[in-house]
């Protein structure tokens, strides 16, 4: 895992969390909670690649 890909999670973390308080402090809750929802998707849709590449990693370190 690069360290680039640590600051791509943290930049779309901190992106959400100043949306999501922009959005509750306009009376938005609705808004926001699902600004919240896309972030939490987009950062899963990133660890995936990530998550299968360890799996492949391990499966081949055991050789099973």
């Amino acid at each position: 895992m690069d360290v680039d890909f640590i600051f791509k999670i943290a930049a779309t973390g901190i992106i959400v969390a100043v949306l999501n308080t922009l959005l509750v402090r306009s009376g938005r809750d609705d808004q926001a909670m699902l600004t919240t929802i896309a972030g939490v998707v987009v950062v899963f849709m990133m660890l995936i690649p990530q998550i299968r590449d360890l799996f492949s990693e391990v499966k081949s370190l055991f050789n099973l």
